[in-house]
């Protein structure tokens, strides 16, 4: 019985993995994927103007 103690933790760590996983995926997407999207963007756009930006201290 000793190698089902040892086995139990491992296929509970996989078993909630892959919930996360599958969560994960089934939530990419949808509705609100144009406004994530969107937020991602504009952040991006504003990290590439700051860092094109002169130094105002040069």
């Amino acid at each position: 019985m000793d190698y089902v103690s040892a086995l139990v933790p491992p296929v509970v760590m996989a078993v909630f993995f892959i919930g996360l996983i599958v969560t994960i995926v089934k939530t990419q997407g949808g509705a609100n994927k144009s406004k994530e999207d969107a937020v991602v963007d504009a952040a991006l756009a504003r990290a590439e103007s700051a860092r094109q930006a002169p130094d105002a201290k040069a």
